[in-house]
């Protein structure tokens, strides 16, 4: 099954992905970073699966959110007739905030509606507990199939009873037009008892209230009518990998789904990079979403407690730190990549850039009118100063290269924007601080960086000092108001780019000869991409900035979705998905689009 293929099932504290044969293959309960309970995108053999679709040949299927929802609808065309299966994790608490709160004992909600003539429907439920590796005890009672392994534990409710073969329950069963057929699968940590006992009755019910909870956010939103449908089903995914209990943000719901088919580069991406997660907020923030910020802030605030000199690159969505990074053998891996890697060895890189992604959201939460809390401030000025201290040292970049650190030129840039955004804050908002030695600070950086990172030979900036190699990264210059996009020596760099980095209309990070500690070979990076067209607005070539702006959304799957890279060769989505970074450039790249021209165009910072 292509990674376009699947469909993400969200409620703000878990995630699932449905494929197009009715198949959820993934689902990590009841958490984002949870061990997987459904895991066949990663071995169809042992990762566990649950499908609910007809038992014999379909001749047509076809799918959709419900408007502005995460409730997917697929509907499949047989010969005998047609029935349509209706997935929902359940979101059913609201408080006058907009917070989510994850329905009781996190209900995995599916239900076959018949639609037309007569469909034999097959259901095959096969519970894997971490990651497959742990085959659960099944029993029955009553109409529910309890599945237990170590602390968890699935109730999947039925309107009729199940048959156990082994480690599955089965069924097949008829369906004929007008008939809702319900299922509801709950968790709870096995040393408890289930706190609810749903019944299948409820479905409609339960699938109704997470409808209202999403329309509901959805109507919050402020967004012009250009491309309003691809805006919103961007925010919504992001809405979707927002651990609401906490605030935190994960960058994907998903691990080790590969860069390059059969290669080695399989990261597990359920955690809260604090880049990923200050680009999530920055866009939510434009679209009038100050609620997740504010929640965010907490979150940060709890996180990075203590030393700035401490601060991590990414987290755990409670604020975790240890995220030790280990393979799962046992596991094939999508379409044999493996390994298949659960933690983030990256946690313990020291990169430079984060300080200003941070920096650069709590500027927009401020002008947003978010007022940080007093005591937020304080760890912004330990962070600014942090930055004074080391902007110096080499680190290991935006792209967490695992080949050692770097004086990257996208990382002195974002040093510089820790330092102005914090400059700003005293300038514009009356915040107390060493400002004078922060400007000092400042104005060094900017000279360094436009005399060591700007290469005269190749003429364009460059990855690092001393190289002479391009990297995507520096087309993010001119969006954070370090360079304007018109500068002679930016717009060679995003020319250079072009000629250089630019596959089939899309980007390349860096080219398979620039070092990065691991085996050459990966997609497009569509963030990268989605870059691009915001510099060709910035530059003035609209027409130019909305062709590449379509050709992104053209490779976008049938509901909308977008993984981390793009492999031009194989003309597939590849990398974890969906993932953050990819709509929040793309909801970001509309915007850009719609503002061009304007007197003041859009660009962070400004």
């Amino acid at each position: 099954m292509l990674i376009e293929d699947y469909a993400l099932l969200g409620d703000t504290h878990s995630a699932a992905l449905v494929s197009l044969d009715g198949s959820i293959d993934w689902l990590c309960l009841p958490r984002f970073d949870s061990p997987a309970c459904f895991a066949a995108i990663l071995d169809e053999s042992k990762g566990g699966r649950w499908r609910l679709g007809p038992a014999g040949e379909v001749l047509e299927t076809s799918r959709r959110y419900l408007p502005d929802t995460m409730i997917l609808e697929t509907t499949f065309r047989t010969a005998s007739g047609t029935v349509k299966l209706t997935d929902c994790l359940a979101v059913e608490e609201r408080d006058p905030g907009g917070a989510a709160a994850p329905a009781p004992d996190d209900l995995l909600v599916r239900v076959v509606t018949g639609i037309e003539g007569t469909v034999s429907v097959d259901m095959h439920y096969a519970p894997r507990f971490y990651f497959g590796d742990i085959l659960p005890w099944m029993r029955k009672h009553d109409r529910a199939v309890e599945a237990v392994g170590g602390p968890d534990s699935l109730d999947l409710f039925a309107p009729f009873e199940l048959d156990l073969q082994g480690h599955a329950a089965t069924a097949t069963f008829d369906v004929v037009a007008g008939d809702e057929v319900g299922f509801l699968l709950a968790y709870h940590p096995s040393h408890l008892a289930a706190k609810v006992s749903p019944e299948p009755a409820d479905c409609a019910e339960i699938i109704r209230n997470t409808e209202i909870f999403w329309r509901d956010w959805v109507g919050r939103c402020e967004v012009e009518d250009e491309w309003r449908e691809e805006i919103v089903r961007s925010l919504l995914t992001l809405k979707a990998l927002i651990y609401s209990p906490s605030g935190g943000i994960v960058a994907a719901p998903t691990t080790s789904l590969p860069e390059a088919i059969g290669g080695v580069r399989n990261w597990d991406y359920r955690y809260c990079w604090l880049r990923d997660s200050t680009f999530t907020l920055e866009v939510l923030l434009e679209h009038g979403y100050t609620d997740e910020a504010a929640a965010w802030r907490e979150w940060l605030l709890r996180t990075v407690a203590g030393d700035p000199e401490d601060l991590q690159i990414m987290y755990g969505i409670l604020g975790e730190r240890k995220l030790f990074e280990h393979e799962l053998p046992w596991l094939a891996g999508y379409e044999d990549s493996k390994p298949v890697r659960i933690g983030n060895a990256a946690v313990n890189q020291f990169q430079l850039d984060v300080y200003g992604e941070v920096m650069d959201t709590l500027h927009s939460a401020r002008r947003a009118g978010l007022e940080p809390a007093a005591e937020l401030w304080e760890v912004q000025v330990g962070i600014v100063d942090s930055v004074c201290a080391h902007w110096r040292d080499p680190d290991w970049g935006i792209w967490e290269v695992r080949s050692g650190p770097e004086h990257f030129v996208h990382s002195k840039v974002m040093a510089w924007v820790a330092i102005d955004r914090g400059i700003q804050a005293i300038e514009q908002f009356g915040r107390a601080g060493p400002v004078e030695r922060w400007r000092e600070t400042r104005a060094e950086i900017r000279a360094e960086v436009l005399d060591r990172g700007f290469n005269e030979n190749v003429g364009s900036f460059v990855r690092c000092y001393g190289d002479d190699r391009l990297d995507a990264s520096l087309l993010a210059l001119p969006l954070v108001g370090f360079i304007e996009a018109t500068d002679p020596r930016m717009r060679a760099t995003i020319e250079a780019i072009e000629r250089d980095l630019v596959v089939d209309g899309l980007v390349l990070r860096y080219l398979d000869d620039t070092p990065d500690g691991l085996p050459p070979g990966e997609g497009t990076f569509l963030l990268c991409s989605f870059w691009l067209v915001d510099c060709l607005a910035l530059l003035g070539r609209l027409d130019d900035a909305r062709a590449l702006f379509g050709r992104l959304l053209s490779l976008r799957n049938d509901v909308g979705l977008l993984a981390e890279q793009y492999d031009t060769r194989l003309s597939r989505q590849v990398g974890n998905f969906p993932q953050a970074f990819s709509h929040i450039a793309l909801a970001t790249s509309a915007q850009a689009l719609q503002q061009a021209g304007r007197e003041r165009p859009f660009k962070r910072g400004a």
